[in-house]
């Protein structure tokens, strides 16, 4: 039986699953979630996995939060390193590919079924038509599709270490915070797990706010704000104003580079959210400032009221791309 194995490697967990090509994407052989940072090296990770599960791989292909050159990446937010050669060679796969998780994710697109999708608005995919990759986790992945014989082909992307562009002069202001703390002023140092607390600090420095002081205790017990600001922001009883104009913003600033992307790559075959944030703010997404700021793109207007945007809800379309990927690439080898 020739098996693939695939998996979605994050700097906090690792989705893995085993594929028998002839099952198909949606009934995996075995699968399984490990901590990333209980493990020095992404090989010994990759060991415990296949000790448990003895069996025999032929392929593999992995995605990877981290740009990807000549099958080897070094993860963007894991002291990792990952050689798609090394790993062959190590564990007797023939072969492996690597490539970005904003890859992997764009490739699940056409395996997702209705139900792992909420669409934002009401327009409507042109079957032909470009698709754009938007992913605010950790950081902020971007990728596209292009349809060309009949099959869509993935092209990756930086495109969130691009500059923030301020769009009002509230975000003028936030450019300029960002520019006197010393940080380089990109989409991903607002628009993201780690940049969503810059906009939170910028509000609370401007004196328009306070600071609760329950809140303040709990920022400061955190390793990570960002949980805590999203919580305080959608939690009914918590009354929180600067959490939720830090979302609202953070909502605005997600629109303003989906609709970028739109226009760049004349996305009409839609724009689709995935990361680990835009199925826990849903609340903010849903409100009229997203689409709203999306489609103000001045004479392109019109053209992105009809692009259709969709939050992806299945947390595995990274591992299922990953799959889709690596059983593709077999076929065509």
């Amino acid at each position: 039986m020739s098996l693939l194995l695939a998996a979605d490697v994050g700097g906090t967990k690792t989705d893995l699953a085993v594929y028998d090509p002839g099952q198909g994407l949606s009934r995996p052989v075995t699968e399984a979630t490990l901590a990333s940072r209980d493990y020095r090296s992404f090989s010994l990770l990759l060991r415990a996995f296949l000790d448990k599960n003895r069996l025999g791989i032929e392929r593999a292909c992995f995605g990877v939060a981290g740009p990807v050159l000549n099958n080897r990446v070094k993860l963007t937010n894991l002291p990792w390193e990952i050689d798609g050669s090394d790993i062959g060679r190590e564990f007797a796969i023939n072969r492996v590919d690597i490539i970005n998780d904003l890859v992997a994710v764009a490739s699940s697109i056409p395996h997702l079924a209705a139900d792992d999708l909420l669409p934002l608005g009401e327009g409507k995919p042109r079957q032909e038509g470009a698709i754009g990759v938007v992913a605010p986790g950790t950081g902020l992945g971007i990728a596209f599709c292009v349809r060309d014989d009949g099959a869509y082909h993935v092209c990756p992307s930086e495109g969130g270490h691009a500059g923030f562009s301020p769009g009002n002069a509230q975000e003028m202001a936030l450019l300029g915070f960002l520019l006197d703390q010393g940080i380089s002023p990109s989409f991903e140092a607002l628009c993201s797990g780690s940049g969503l607390p810059n906009i939170y600090r910028f509000l609370i420095a401007g004196g328009g706010f306070t600071e609760p002081e329950r809140l303040a205790i709990e920022l400061a017990r955190s390793a990570d704000p960002t949980p805590v600001i999203v919580q305080w922001a959608l939690h009914p009883g918590k009354a929180c104003d600067v959490c939720r104009e830090t979302l609202r913003i953070f909502v605005r600033i997600l629109a303003e580079v989906c609709g970028n992307l739109a226009v760049t790559v004349l996305a009409t075959g839609g724009i689709y959210l995935g990361g680990g944030m835009p199925a826990k703010i849903l609340p903010f997404l849903r409100e009229a400032d997203f689409l709203a700021r999306f489609r103000q793109k001045g004479k392109m207007s019109t053209l992105l009221g009809d692009i259709p945007v969709y939050v992806i809800k299945n947390p595995k379309a990274a591992l299922i791309g990953a799959a889709a990927y690596g059983l593709k690439a077999h076929a065509h080898n």
